[in-house]
């Protein structure tokens, strides 16, 4: 596989993975605001099950808005667009948020229209999450010097 495919995935990858963010984001900002939404879905928190999901919501908006950049942003640094230099922090900082959100507020992906495409969406981002995480912290590839043209 040549450099400038690999690239294209995992710039590719990173967009993809940002887009899937900015719709939950979106879906997030119509629950906080008491907007129509595709969506039947209201998200909750375990911390507080009292919190009434506009509350949870608001509460949620960080969460998927940083991510979202920080996917967005790698994306952009992977394909040369910015600064390259810190794209590996970008992501991680985006996975680490992704996950914590999912953790605070588990089994709903904002913007889905059921609960079983809620888990399964869940689920896919949980997983690409994980190979952020285990590539750019345990295994911190790929290397620097792919990026060097």
């Amino acid at each position: 596989m040549s450099l400038d495919v690999l690239r294209i995935i995992i710039a590719g990858a990173l967009l993809l993975h940002g887009i899937a963010h900015a719709v939950a984001l979106v879906a997030t900002l119509a629950q906080a605001l008491s907007a129509a939404s595709a969506s039947k879905l209201t998200i909750r928190t375990w911390l507080s099950p009292r919190l009434k999901p506009r509350s949870a919501a608001v509460l949620a908006i960080p969460f998927w808005g940083v991510s979202t950049i920080c996917f967005f942003a790698a994306s952009a640094a992977f394909w040369g667009l910015i600064s390259i230099a810190g794209w590996r922090q970008l992501a991680v900082a985006g996975a680490i948020l992704s996950t914590l959100g999912m953790g605070l507020f588990p089994a709903i992906w904002p913007g889905s229209p059921d609960l079983s495409r809620s888990i399964l969406n869940a689920s896919i981002a949980l997983g690409f999450n994980i190979v952020i995480l285990v590539t750019q912290l345990l295994l911190h590839w790929p290397p620097f010097g792919l990026f060097v043209r």
